[in-house]
């Protein structure tokens, strides 16, 4: 990832815009900012949320509250708790995410 063009600013994420997403079960909230090709994403799954997709894009995940759980096509499964990260670029390890419990992730891609 190349950042540039992004001149110094603060985001007060309790003002961006929500949009909502429907999973298989439950929603994604999403409140997100575009620099150029980078998108920054503050992401709430609601409580018993599940994916509607596999999905092929590269993230840096970061679990700000709650518990995530990823599965991968493989068969790997992991689980994010407050203060964990994953990263996957893009096109590589398929993975889709649900949580029982709710969760907020703060997304780069």
């Amino acid at each position: 990832m190349r950042m540039t063009g992004i001149p110094f600013e603060t985001t007060d994420w309790s003002v961006v815009a929500p949009t909502l997403h429907p999973g298989d079960a439950g929603v994604a909230t999403w409140r997100t900012r575009q620099f150029g090709d980078i998108r920054v994403r503050m992401v709430d799954y609601s409580p018993g949320y599940v994916a509607d997709h596999w999905c092929d894009k590269g993230h840096v995940i970061f679990c700000v509250d709650g518990e995530l759980n990823t599965d991968l096509a493989d068969g790997r499964k992991f689980t994010l708790t407050p203060g964990m990260s994953y990263q996957v670029a893009d096109g590589s390890d398929s993975h889709r995410s649900h949580t029982a419990k709710g969760a907020r992730l703060f997304i780069v891609d």
